[in-house]
């Protein structure tokens, strides 16, 4: 019983082995390296760059500045250059190495020329930084590792990540209690945006205008099925399906990572991020709102605020089915590890399951969605510590379901049908709910960093090994099998 125990707290609360924890301040007891001449500057060229690398990987997936800071320095710690400074702006990282006062800097500058979704590039960076600290492997070899992640094509076909935004909003649809018209209609509207989308990337189109023409096409099927529900003697709510675009067209910003930059010491940057997703949604919601000026100018009438089904108490079950699918399919969708799949799948329905119990007390929405958010970013830190996966994807995935679609479409609405008052109302609450998501994402993360395993009683942990515990005073470290990229 108590060997159940003691194994059952180990499996919850892991053994501190998450990347950003083994990074916290003092946790490098003794460096694997000799540090390396001050003189020698390729071998200090040499570091900088592969950190600068790594570090680009990290921010161009959407980790915040600080974080990426504080695992560039790690990297260069292990190599030996400990008296480094480094600066992580919007899209730009600086790295420094001092060598003292007699010998000039040296100083390597890398850029990140564009934002992906690609979750199993970062999860292999991930891996690598815990290689570089458990395997000694060299800053040659560690180049190698960092090309080979870099130029992998993405592990998923096209094909398989558009059907996965599908099923996304298929399953937004199902959260928000829409008929299987609504997620059928959902489900082959967003197919249709990611697939425009994709096209117009190629040729260069911006994002913004990739946003307008998301945001317009979502309305169109939406209207017309209304316009015609008599004659096809159907029942039919539009703003489940616009929402449902919504949703999806909001998940692959940087929300999560913005705010996070804000709260923990990155205003500069936290501001940029914050900016181009004001941007990105603004994008959105111009293309809803031509969408309804052009099917009101052809004599579609939309339902006002009044007849929109807000989201409120639904089926539990429909629910957490719906959270789990829409969060499980962005992480599909963003290229994320078969592995990392079920935890995203969890997150969403964990997030969801919160939201809908808390939908039945005097809780608002702001107070629902930010404590669901706060339990994603707890159980991606505790993810973390078992080597799962990184918590940025567990926490990017799992408040997909709770990103605020229906209030911006209510809200914009309102405002475009002189319902002023109401509609700046539900604009004002989706961004609080969104600020309030991210906000409680980061908070859920630093509780999983600063969480450690309890003390427990002498007769619970009598008979453990002493050599047991000596492998996590930071000293040493057990080997691990290697990733899918040789060294």
């Amino acid at each position: 019983m108590k060997a159940a125990f003691r194994k059952g707290l180990d499996r919850i609360l892991g053994d501190a082995t998450a990347t950003i924890d083994t990074i916290e301040p003092g946790s490098i007891v003794v460096a694997p390296r000799k540090p390396i001449a001050l003189d020698d500057e390729a071998a200090i060229t040499e570091v900088l760059d592969l950190a600068a690398r790594i570090g680009a990987v990290l921010l161009d997936s959407g980790t915040g500045a600080i974080d990426t800071r504080s695992q560039i320095e790690f990297v260069a710690g292990i190599f030996g250059l400990d008296d480094v400074e480094v600066d992580v702006t919007f899209n730009t990282i600086l790295v420094s190495a001092r060598r003292g006062p007699t010998l000039p800097p040296i100083t390597t500058v890398r850029t990140v020329h564009y934002r992906s979704l690609d979750f199993t590039r970062l999860a292999h960076i991930d891996r690598l930084v815990r290689r570089i600290r458990q395997l000694a492997i060299t800053p040659g070899t560690a180049h190698r590792i960092v090309d080979g992640i870099t130029a992998s094509p993405h592990p998923y076909p096209y094909w398989f990540a558009t059907l996965s935004w599908g099923l996304m909003a298929l399953g937004i649809s199902i959260l928000l209690g829409g008929t299987a018209l609504v997620g059928t209609t959902s489900f082959l509207t967003t197919i249709v945006i990611v697939s425009l989308n994709r096209i117009l990337a190629r040729i260069g189109t911006p994002i913004f205008f990739q946003q307008v023409l998301g945001g317009f096409i979502a309305v169109l099927p939406a209207a017309g099925l209304y316009h015609w529900r008599e004659e096809l003697d159907i029942v039919f709510a539009p703003s489940q399906v616009i929402a449902a675009g919504i949703v999806v067209l909001l998940s692959g910003l940087s929300l999560v990572g913005s705010v996070q930059d804000a709260i923990t010491g990155a205003p500069l940057t936290g501001t940029a991020r914050f900016s181009e997703v004001v941007l990105m949604t603004g994008g959105i919601l111009a293309g809803v709102g031509l969408a309804i000026s052009l099917v009101e100018a052809m004599g579609v009438t939309l339902p006002g605020l009044s007849t929109t089904s807000p989201f409120g108490r639904a089926d539990v079950i429909s629910s957490l089915l719906g959270g789990a699918m829409a969060a499980g399919a962005f992480a599909a969708a963003s290229y994320a590890e078969r592995r990392a799949i079920p935890v995203a799948l969890g997150a969403g329905m964990l997030a969801t399951g919160v939201v809908t119990g808390l939908a039945y007390t005097a809780a608002g929405p702001i107070v629902a969605s930010a404590c669901a958010s706060v339990v994603v970013g707890l159980v991606g830190g505790l993810a973390a510590r078992r080597a799962l996966v990184p918590p940025l994807v567990v926490a990017v995935a799992g408040i997909a379901p709770l990103l605020p679609g229906l209030a911006m479409y209510r809200g914009l609405y309102g405002v475009m049908s002189q319902q002023t008052i109401a509609g700046f109302r539900e604009l004002a609450t989706a961004i609080t709910i969104g600020c309030s998501i991210a906000a409680g994402v980061t908070l859920g993360e630093f509780i999983a960093r600063k969480l450690k395993r309890p003390h427990l009683p002498v007769s619970l942990v009598r008979g453990r090994a002493t050599g047991t515990d000596a492998k996590y005073l930071g000293l040493t470290l057990p080997r691990r099998k290697p990733g899918r990229w040789n060294t």
